[in-house]
């Protein structure tokens, strides 16, 4: 194998630790019954109740110096220079994609099969049942683990509706989420399909 293809191949390595980390912190430290006051926990149960806040970037930049700080000496003293490098930038590449994917989730509507899915399969941890779906980018540890829920009709809080859902003249779901969104909390405190 020559070193190019090494190199990719430890980058994959590096994304492939990401996926799983991202899975980890979200379950045992977002959602922890047992340090529930750790900072990653305090900011995304704020997330949770107020949907549309995210932690400042310089926060989440910091949190990628630190990753690299951690993860470089140690992956170039056991892999070398080229392997441990491209480890690392394979992790911190998926790090920084995966910041990008959830907040454009939340954010924008989702262009293509896969921004539709992965939106559908966060906002059934969101609005579903929070113990399910912890992988935002993927559902493999979540399939690994046995916390893999598929995404059904999913019931969004009136107050927690995302810009990109709702019609703004009428309030309601627009008619391109209708078939997979619908609003609770109306009038009448229950959950209503979109008025098309």
């Amino acid at each position: 194998m020559n070193g190019t293809a090494s190199i990719l191949i430890a980058a994959l390595l590096g994304a492939l630790t990401w996926s799983f980390l991202e899975y980890a912190i979200h379950r045992w430290l977002g959602h922890s019954k047992v340090a529930p006051k750790n900072p990653f926990g305090v900011d995304h149960i704020r997330h949770h109740v107020e949907g549309g806040y995210f932690s400042p970037t310089w926060k989440k930049c910091v949190v990628g110096l630190v990753f690299t700080g951690v993860l470089a000496l140690p992956a170039v003293l056991v892999l070398g220079t080229a392997l441990g490098l491209g480890y690392v930038g394979g992790l911190i590449a998926f790090y920084a994609t995966y910041e990008l994917l959830h907040r454009l989730e939340h954010v924008r509507p989702g262009f293509g099969p896969y921004a539709r899915w992965a939106r559908r399969h966060h906002f059934t941890h969101h609005f579903t049942d929070a113990r399910k779906n912890h992988g935002v980018t993927s559902p493999l540890w979540d399939l690994v683990f046995g916390t893999y829920q598929a995404p059904g009709t999913i019931q969004v809080p009136r107050k927690l509706g995302m810009p990109w859902l709702l019609d703004p003249a009428t309030g309601e779901v627009r008619s391109a989420h209708a078939g997979s969104f619908v609003l609770k909390g109306g009038r009448d405190g229950e959950a209503r399909p979109s008025q098309r």
